[in-house]
């Protein structure tokens, strides 16, 4: 029964790392969408100051 309970808590501890590791990736892919999705706001304000003409670019 002693030998049970160790699989069980062994597994679990490797379990509750998996879950931990996992949740570390999502935060880094979260920052990185982020990151994405500002930059691609950004560009799409320069493309349609580009399609608008010259004189409508932002300045900076």
């Amino acid at each position: 029964m002693e030998d049970r309970l160790i699989e069980v808590e062994t597994r679990l501890a490797f379990q509750e790392k998996a879950v931990e590791e996992l949740n570390e990736v999502i935060i880094r892919q979260q920052a990185e969408i982020d990151r994405l999705e500002e930059e691609l706001a950004l560009l799409t304000t320069r493309l349609r100051a580009l399609l608008a003409g010259p004189d409508a670019l932002p300045k900076g």
